[in-house]
């Protein structure tokens, strides 16, 4: 049985949490609280970076959630989450990677905002506010008017930006602008994958002192 190593509240695990589910594999849930279990000597030896998530299926362990996204998709083929047309494979990923390389570290700032630690004059908030925007944006114009991030089907572009979404009302961001956007993701919403591992207002309010010292240790 796959060994699913992982924290709920984390984007990179939700999206391979997700996958899980939609897939309709049997897993082992190992939750990791990160305020010690990551650099664990056991932990350690399957992910020495000390991050999450981590798939362990047998004698193989893999790192990185979009490796462990491929990996789910070429074992389980069935139901697919990648598109047959080379274009929409290209804008798939084009798409993951927008999300992991520009839309989450763009949030950063607004999430160390949220958790009481103090301003980076280095990257002032209106900037962050209009590199979203831009973000914003880019997925609508692939969205355009079609039910998913590269047309008639959901793919792992629907999963990767559509489990980091939903968490940016805490940070106050708004998808008031991008209409088209809202919709998308009130749809991705409706489906038990996201429901189940959607976590509750309080349990994410409660975190934020932990968020707070992972967030200030690595500061140091």
């Amino acid at each position: 049985m796959l060994k699913f190593y992982h924290t709920p509240l984390s984007v990179n695990s939700r999206r391979v949490w997700v996958m899980l589910l939609e897939k309709q594999v049997e897993f082992e849930e190992i939750v990791l609280s990160l305020q010690g279990d990551q650099f664990d000597a056991e932990y350690l030896k399957l992910n020495p970076f000390h991050h999450i998530p981590t798939l362990v299926d047998d004698d193989f362990t893999l790192i990185e959630s979009l490796a462990i996204l491929d990996y789910l998709e070429a074992k389980y083929p069935t139901p697919s989450f990648t598109p047959k047309d080379a274009k929409a494979i290209g804008i798939m990923r084009m798409i993951e990677l927008v999300t992991v390389n520009e839309l989450l570290p763009t949030t950063l700032p607004l999430l160390k905002q949220r958790v009481g630690l103090p301003e980076d004059p280095k990257q002032p908030l209106e900037a962050v506010y209009q590199k979203i925007t831009t973000i914003f944006d880019f997925y609508q114009k692939y969205l355009g008017d079609n039910p998913y991030l590269v047309g008639e089907q959901i793919t792992l572009a629907d999963i990767v930006v559509g489990t980091v979404i939903p968490t940016l009302k805490y940070m106050n961001i708004s998808l008031e602008n991008h209409p088209q956007l809202q919709d998308w993701c009130e749809r991705l919403m409706l489906r038990e994958s996201w429901k189940k591992t959607e976590q509750k207002p309080e349990y994410i309010e409660a975190s934020y002192a932990k968020i707070k010292a992972i967030l200030t240790q690595k500061n140091q």
